[in-house]
């Protein structure tokens, strides 16, 4: 450590549903930081910022999920104080928590996706409309939300029948069910790291087989072909650089034997303790958590000194 160099602020917490989630992220990382940086933990329990956040001293890594983590909500503010931040811009935050907004942006790069059906709860699509554009098998999920909060798999109309009564409120998207192989690319300053295949037991990602410990198996690197690692890792790089991201994020496919690759999310804020999804697509290149983190805050403290925030040794 040196004294010129800005205190780390970590961000975590958070208004989504996925707080809990965040406060682990937030916790994991703050003791990775303190090993090379002055590091502050805020926690965040409104839509605002944490008080005692200085320009001139704090370089924010934010561990946020969910709404006003990864939607650009907290980068609006950060931008606006005048903060140095890791990740994302509030643009392309915004753009990336939009399921079906990434798909298209992605798709102008080549990136496949399902095709699907982006709706309001207040102007739901019919079952029929559903069934002809999408046929029985289908997903339906919240369009703008993570940690697969709000999945149903649906496999006839009555079933469909029943999701769509429950979409009170919100944004959703229903899109056409592809069965294969459930993978994961971590992209640090638009480079792809390595491919995590990811093997619930239960055979569905849903909110229990991520966070509940033993549901799930990881394989990090991912048994893949080279051609089909090569294949995941590109479009990671192409769908990262189709949203405008910047520094790093988390991109999300599902590889069908017969049908080939498809998109599934962009996470510009991923979780983030050393076993989640990211770290372990860093490991696959040799990078340990420690070394990761101080990556990914690296670009951060690059605009926090250009920007004249250099603190005086």
């Amino acid at each position: 450590m040196k004294n010129s160099d800005p205190i780390i602020a970590v961000l975590a917490g958070g208004v989504s549903s996925e707080r809990e989630v965040s406060l682990g992220s937030g916790a994991a990382c703050a003791q990775a930081l303190a090993r090379s940086y002055p590091t502050r933990f805020f926690q965040v329990d409104e839509e605002a910022l944490p008080a005692g956040l200085d320009p001139q001293q704090h370089v924010v890594f934010s561990t946020l999920h969910g709404t006003f983590g990864e939607d650009g909500g907290m980068q609006r503010l950060l931008e606006a104080a005048g903060i140095a931040y890791a990740g994302c811009d509030p643009q392309s935050s915004a753009l990336t928590m939009d399921k079906a907004l990434t798909k298209a942006a992605a798709a102008t790069r080549g990136v496949r996706s399902a095709p699907g059906i982006a709706f309001h709860a207040s102007k739901k699509p019919s079952v029929g409309e559903v069934d002809a554009a999408l046929g029985e098998s289908v997903v339906m999920k919240p369009n703008d939300q993570g940690s697969s909060v709000g999945l149903h798999l649906i496999s006839n109309r009555s079933e469909l029948e029943l999701a769509l009564a429950q979409a009170t409120s919100g944004s959703w998207l229903i899109e056409k069910r592809i069965f294969g192989r459930e993978l994961s690319v971590g992209v640090i300053g638009g480079r792809a790291l390595g491919v995590v295949e990811i093997r619930p037991k239960s055979g569905v990602y849903d909110f229990t087989s991520k966070y509940t410990k033993g549901m799930t198996e990881y394989f990090a690197p991912a048994p893949l072909s080279e051609e089909n690692t090569r294949e995941a890792q590109r479009a990671a790089e192409l769908a990262f650089e189709a949203c405008g991201c910047r520094d790093y994020a988390r991109v999300d496919f599902i590889l069908s034997e017969r049908a080939g690759l498809f998109l599934l999310e962009i996470n510009t804020l991923p979780g983030m303790k050393e076993t989640s999804l990211l770290p372990m697509s860093a490991r696959c290149v040799g990078m340990d958590f420690p070394t990761l983190v101080r990556e990914l805050v690296t670009p951060a403290m690059g605009r926090f000194r250009a920007a004249g925030h250099l603190l005086k040794s």
